[in-house]
Parts: C-alpha cells; structure tokens; sequence
C-alpha cells in the first residue's frame, strides 16, 4: 500500500523537524504527567489514575502513526504493507477508543466527585477504578479488531495511494472492491456504540455537574466547583473537535491537504497539548513534578 504527502517535498525537511520535535515534546510531558503521579502518594487518587491512564493511552495513540510518518520522511519512501496497513489501523483504533472511553470514565469521576461527595471514596474505589480502565481496555480492543474484520471483509487490494499520514479507517469505503452497504451499517453502528455513547455519557455527566454547581449558594464554591472541571472539558473539546475535523476532511476528496493538516492536529498536536492543559493553574500536579524533579536532581 502506498500513500503520499501531497506536493510537500521541498518542506519534508522543515516537518521532519516539527514531527519530531512534536513527538519528542508529546511522550516528554506524558511520561511526565505518568512518573509524577505513580511517584506522588499525594495524586494516588481515582482522578490522576484515569489522567495516567489517558497519559499512557495518548502515548500509543501518537506513536502508532507518527514514527512511521518521520522515518518515511528521512528515507523518502512512502510505502506500507498490506499487513502493516491493517497492523496500524489496528493500534490506531485501538487507541483512539481508549481515548474516548477514558475521557467519558474521567467524566463520571468527576460527576461522583461533585454531585455526590459524601459516597465518593466508597463509589470510586480503587477495584472499581481498575475495572472500569480494563473495560475500557478491552471494549477498545472489541473495536479495534471490529473494525480489521470489516477492513479485510471489503478490501482486495494490494497497493493504492491514500491522501493521509496513516492507513485512516475513514478512508476504507473509498477503498473496496465490493459493495460495501451492509459493512457500512456495521461501520455506523459501532460509531454509534464506541463513540456517541462515551460523548452521550459525558454531556450526561455534565449536566448533572452543571445542574448540583448552579444549586451551590456561594460564587466560591461555584468556581471551586467549575475549575475540578476546566482541565477534562479543555480535554474534550480539543480531542472530540480535532476528531470530528479529521474524519470530516478525510470525506472532502477535492481537498486532501485539509484531511492531512486535521489528522495531524488529531494524532499529534492534540496528545502533545492534554499534558500542558492538565498541568497549567494545577497545584497538585506542579508540586508532584516539582518533587519529582528534586529526587532526580
């Protein structure tokens, strides 16, 4: 299988640079978000075990597609194998899923935490905790070996060209070479499943917090209330708005440097930044990478 950048060869060098340095900065701060809270007693808490969850998850999310992208561009080459292709989409969806599912978990927690405070320690428990990450963990697999089912249901081919940096699940219909209705069914139902369902349980979620916040008669504890919140809402919106651009472009044919700069922002930038927004106007986060940071030294 082959895919190519489009009319991007005078500036593979300036990307290769801004790839890496992306990549590089993206598992820093993850690995650091990871080491301060499994290190820091303080953070062993039901909210920071979901962070270094989603942490881990950012990690192998960015480093299914990304390293494969610098190596094609310091080597010019732009081919994958048909096995690699479906290997990749593979790990990619299985992340992205991961992803979703642990933003949607992060949500409740925080739904527990400020709705109903007094039965949070007993609710949030850490075996509680731990099955729910392993639910997560293995309805992202369901889905991710889904949907290589499918691929290998509807794909015959062994070398095409797709306008994107990875082998895109979004880009398979595009691909077939057999009618595809009834796979694009199963398609939409476990878009339905694995994806409105986790966003249908965080707005859920959040209108409950927002509902138990607006009843809090002080303006401080509103905004006390409101702040727990800032971080996984920022988280949110940037890794849910990214997503939805990337597949929406990915469908514009006419317009493949669009799909490609979405899915960078989905793959790269959006990982990158989860561990700055957890991290800025955090007290509890600074003080464990501070302490980190003087055991090291």
């Amino acid at each position: 299988m082959v895919y190519t950048h489009c009319d991007i060869g005078k500036l593979q060098p300036i990307l290769f640079g801004l790839f890496l340095s992306m990549y590089l900065v993206m598992m820093l701060g993850n690995l650091l978000i990871i080491l301060a809270i499994s290190s820091d007693s303080h953070l062993h808490t039901p909210t920071y075990f979901f962070l270094s969850n989603l942490s881990l998850a950012d990690i192998g999310f960015t480093s299914t597609t990304v390293p494969k992208m610098i190596v094609d561009m310091q080597t010019h080459s732009r081919v994958i194998s048909y096995a690699g292709c479906l290997t990749q989409m593979s790990f990619f969806v299985l992340f992205a899923c991961m992803d979703d599912m642990l933003l949607s978990v992060m949500a409740y927690d925080r739904f527990v935490a400020i709705c109903h405070p007094p039965d949070y320690p007993v609710t949030m428990n850490p075996c509680f905790c731990g099955f729910l990450v392993l639910l997560s963990f293995f309805l992202s697999l369901l889905d991710s070996q889904l949907h290589n089912w499918i691929a290998l249901q509807i794909t015959c081919f062994k070398d095409v060209e797709i306008p994107n940096f990875f082998c895109d699940p979004s880009q398979l219909p595009h691909l077939a070479c057999c009618d595809t209705f009834t796979n694009d069914i199963v398609m939409y139902f476990l878009a339905a499943i694995f994806g409105f369902l986790p966003i249908l349980g965080i707005l859920f979620s959040y209108y409950k917090i927002v509902s138990s916040i607006l009843r809090v008669s002080s303006s401080g504890g509103r905004y006390k209330a409101f702040a727990t919140c800032g971080s996984h809402l920022s988280v949110v919106c940037l890794f849910y708005g990214t997503a939805l651009g990337g597949y929406l472009s990915s469908d514009m044919s006419s317009y493949p440097r669009k799909g490609a700069v979405a899915s960078v922002m989905y793959t790269v930038v959006t990982p990158m930044l989860n561990p700055f927004i957890y991290s800025l106007r955090n007290r509890d986060i600074e003080s464990a990478l501070q302490r980190l940071h003087g055991r090291i030294v």
